[in-house]
């Protein structure tokens, strides 16, 4: 069955038909670089990878415009961006009210330097915006590659693959300019210190992302309303695209004063400067004039064909479609197609659901708010972490608990031995014909991760002698899934233990060990469950190993 996915702009599950089979567009919106992203920002990009990753495997099916079905070979451009110029702490408007988040975060870095909390290695300026967010951007991309994003794995080879707005600011002021021309947008103020909206009027098929119509943002009811803009807007729903304020610590110069970018405009010339530039993506690099976008690549764009989607994929998480990607179809069509009203921008809107811990919405009031960066540090490893974040179906809320990061990192582990013990099986055996295809029924059905894994682990409960084959398979869907592919923290061996997950040999536990061996071994066994028990207090588990050993982990 050829790839079905839920499209946001239409409400329905149908078939994915990108212009061109072999080789897809793929635009991801990315992090705005203030603080270290949580565990649910990853839900959307893990989501995200998953897709990319499915998308590019050999047992994936795409439907060609025609209904013609490919078969591959494929691959895949995907671009993520990293939006490092500040946001304001009301990102409602799209970034016309409230604080400069940058400014936020330099205080917080101040504090942690005042404090020491800063890593040794660490040297930021916390009154440098521009540091601040490179701080920060930094450590989003190394959290990244640890947990298996493609796109930030294949940004070292290619920046352009993760752009940075404070880059393509030239870009943002050319897409700008354009739609002041085509009657999309309109300058209010004082010449030098204007501010430049979109005009949402101008564009029809507004709304129809979200869900959300005129009237009702005219009434208040998109939550993007506030009354001290809306005087100088001709149409209450009308967004930024450009503010004069020279007060702003992140500012360029522009034709209608020192000021900087809406959140919007961001992604529109981003994407557009990586994936619609003419012979850009197979390329693999863009050649352009530091500027970024310029009037070129604009005349190119303007005169697309209504087909439409300009390209294949987009995604972000479900905040994303309010306002921030409703307004990003509205000035891309307006810019980019010669009919904008019959266009869509991208031809299928991915947008993964939220991430829950506990049940609950993260809150660092909770208690319940995690990093990547916090679960290395309790010694859990990326692949464990990463399938707890990637098997619930993107569409559902996922919900990311202890007892669920335990379960996860049982089924690493079995998948491991199982790929190891298939390494070393028999050449010639053949693979269960029926695994391969279930797998892929299930992906392409709208991307039901859930029930690939349900397939794969009884798979492999009836393959009791897995082959050298077995393992090839077992690769294919892993490079699906990338759990396996990623590193593994160390393990420590003493006489007596096995040191998993990172975890150094403490003589605490060593003593317990080497008690409960005595115990057993003088067959007091109820003395020996107590020391098991006792252990599981001290945080941690352990289980009899071939060799006299115990594996030791955390509990």
């Amino acid at each position: 069955m050829p790839l079905r996915l839920y499209n946001t702009l239409t409400k329905h599950i149908e078939p994915f038909i990108p212009g061109d089979p072999s080789h897809i567009t793929f635009y991801t919106c990315g992090p705005t670089v203030y603080d270290d992203a949580h565990i649910g920002n990853f839900r959307s990009f893990l989501a995200a990878d998953v897709l990319r990753r499915w998308i590019e495997s050999p047992l994936c099916d795409v439907q060609a415009e025609g209904g013609a079905r490919h078969r591959g070979p494929r691959r895949v451009t995907h671009v993520m961006n990293i939006t490092d110029v500040g946001h304001m702490t009301d990102d409602a408007e799209g970034g016309e009210s409230g604080e400069d988040r940058m400014s936020v975060a330099g205080r917080r870095l101040l504090e942690a330097k005042k404090a020491g909390k800063l890593p040794d290695n660490v040297s930021v300026d916390p009154s440098n915006p521009y540091q601040i967010a490179e701080f920060y951007a930094n450590r989003f991309v190394e959290d990244a590659r640890r947990l298996g994003l493609k796109v930030a794995i294949e940004s070292q080879q290619d920046p352009t693959l993760m752009p940075r707005a404070t880059q393509k600011v030239a870009g943002m002021i050319q897409v700008i300019r354009r739609l002041i021309d085509r009657g999309h947008a309109y300058a209010v103020g004082e010449p030098g210190k204007q501010t430049i909206y979109f005009h949402v009027p101008s564009f029809a098929p507004y709304g129809k992302l979200s869900g959300n119509t005129l009237d009702q943002l005219a009434e208040g009811k998109g939550g993007r309303i506030s009354a001290a803009n809306q005087a100088q807007k001709k149409h209450p729903a009308d967004f930024l695209l450009w503010k004069s304020d020279p007060s702003h610590v992140m500012k360029w110069d522009s034709p209608w004063g020192t000021g900087y970018p809406g959140w919007h405009i961001e992604c529109t010339v981003m994407s557009a400067e990586r994936l619609l530039l003419p012979g850009a993506p197979a390329s693999g690099v863009v050649k352009q004039a530091a500027g970024g976008v310029g009037p070129a690549l604009l005349d190119a764009l303007v005169h697309l064909t209504d087909q439409t989607g300009i390209i294949d994929l987009h995604s972000g998480g479900e905040d994303n479609i309010f306002p921030h990607h409703e307004c990003e179809i509205a000035q891309s069509c307006a810019a980019f197609n010669t009919h904008p009203e019959k266009g869509t921008f991208a031809r299928m809107w991915f947008h993964p659901r939220f991430l829950l811990v506990d049940g609950e919405k993260m809150s660092k009031s909770k208690g319940n708010f995690y990093t990547p960066r916090d679960l290395f540090e309790k010694g859990i490893e990326p692949a464990a972490i990463r399938f707890e974040i990637i098997k619930t179906h993107y569409r559902s809320n996922a919900n990311f608990t202890e007892q669920g990061l335990k379960d996860s990192q049982r089924t690493v582990d079995r998948w491991r031995t199982f790929l190891e013990r298939a390494d070393q099986g028999a050449r010639d055996s053949s693979v269960d014909p029926e695994v391969g295809r279930w797998f892929a029924l299930a992906m392409s059905n709208d991307l039901n991760i859930a029930e690939a894994i349900a397939e794969v682990n009884k798979w492999i409960s009836r393959t009791h002698e897995p082959s050298l084959n077995d393992g090839m398979m077992m690769r294919t869907f892993d490079n699906v899934l990338g759990v396996l592919e990623l590193s593994r923290a160390a393990t420590a061996q003493t006489e007596i233990g096995v040191f998993r997950d990172g975890l150094a040999p403490d003589p605490a536990v060593l003593a317990k060990l080497n008690e409960r061996a005595a115990a057993r071994a003088g067959k007091n066994f109820k003395r020996s469950d107590e020391i098991r028990d006792e252990l599981a207090k001290m945080g941690y588990g352990i289980k009899d190993i071939a060799g006299g050993k115990v594996e030791v982990r955390r509990a």
